[in-house]
């Protein structure tokens, strides 16, 4: 287990026995990771009410949880999805829906993409964390789930009630798109801020390219 693993792993085993030192060194670890992906489901407005109800039941039911780092994640975002679509169904809103291509495994698809490596470059940027927005909602959430909140394909399958392959190929599609976003932008010359390419966010490329090609 990793360092940062390994301390969130402690620290909520300690938050469990009622630690509240603990509990804040959680919430400071997760909630910016669990904000982006509550911004991939509902509005802008939206997201800290959001994000609140799910911390509200996370630390209502932390005492259930049981595991490490990496299920505590799935859990929070499990619990921070149902929340978002409970907020969606009670002001009338539609979610919107999968279409049937999310099934297709990600070995139908190119692998090694330089487009995706610029999207993959660009990630830890606030600007590209507000196009991911743009992306179709199964995409963005994939996205999200496995490199900004870090879950493997299993953990995000689980949290998203799909098949493995089906988030890998969601995914997939995602940076795909995320990078003709950013290469867009950057051809209009309108003034929007540049984004950093290799160098600027390559710890953040280096452990996203970990997880998209972890199984």
């Amino acid at each position: 287990m990793q360092g940062e693993d390994a301390e969130l792993t402690a620290a909520v085993r300690a938050a469990q026995e009622g630690d509240e030192c603990a509990f804040r060194t959680v919430y400071r670890a997760v909630h910016p990771r669990l904000l982006g992906y509550v911004r991939t489901l509902v509005p802008e407005a939206d997201t800290e009410d959001v994000a609140s109800e799910a911390w509200l039941q996370i630390a209502r039911d932390l005492h259930r949880f049981e595991g490490d780092a990496d299920r505590f994640r799935g859990w929070t975002a499990r619990i921070a999805r149902n929340r978002a679509l409970d907020h969606i169904r009670a002001r009338g809103r539609r979610p919107a829906t999968t279409s049937a291509d999310d099934e297709t495994e990600l070995a139908v698809l190119p692998a090694g993409s330089d487009t995706v490596g610029e999207a993959l470059e660009a990630i830890g940027t606030g600007h590209t964390m507000a196009l991911i927005s743009r992306l179709p909602r199964d995409q963005a959430e994939a996205v999200v789930l496995r490199v900004v909140v870090g879950l493997d394909a299993k953990g995000a399958a689980k949290v998203l009630g799909k098949r493995p392959g089906a988030v890998r190929t969601a995914a997939h599609r995602g940076l795909r798109k995320l990078a003709e976003l950013l290469d867009a932008e950057e051809g209009t010359g309108d003034g929007v801020p540049a984004v950093p390419r290799a160098g600027a966010t390559r710890g953040v490329t280096e452990k996203t390219r970990r997880t998209l090609r972890e199984t």
